[in-house]
């Protein structure tokens, strides 16, 4: 039986990525983001509400997606976000930076370890 695996904190920044990315499927409610992040990474990353409904708002202030009321699934009134076209152009450029991050970041993973300098 596989161990659980734990949590992982969440780098800076990359919370709008996770929206905008989220929203390029088209609307969602905001429970829908959590649960498609929580979903997608298998568990690994969670969002509470305390960070995503007011990086929600953050991103409708900066025109990046829109928000309106609609009826969920199960009933209920509920803010549905979609993705606004500057919303798209700006996941371009996040996706671009972070996979270059990404791409950076293995290679030091896989690099090896410079030698120790026998100076010292």
């Amino acid at each position: 039986m596989n161990a659980p695996t734990p949590r992982m904190d969440i780098p800076k920044g990359t919370l709008d990525l996770m929206i905008l990315k989220a929203l390029s499927a088209g609307t969602s409610p905001g429970y829908g983001l959590a649960k498609w992040i929580h979903s997608t990474t298998d568990g690994a990353l969670e969002i509470d509400d305390g960070a995503l409904y007011p990086a929600l708002h953050r991103l409708e202030s900066r025109g990046w997606i829109g928000a309106e009321w609609g009826v969920s699934d199960n009933n209920r009134r509920a803010r549905y976000y979609a993705l606004r076209a500057e919303g798209r152009r700006r996941l371009l450029v996040e996706v671009s930076s972070w996979t270059r991050f990404a791409e950076a970041m293995g290679k030091i993973i896989d690099a090896r370890a410079p030698a120790a300098d026998p100076a010292r």
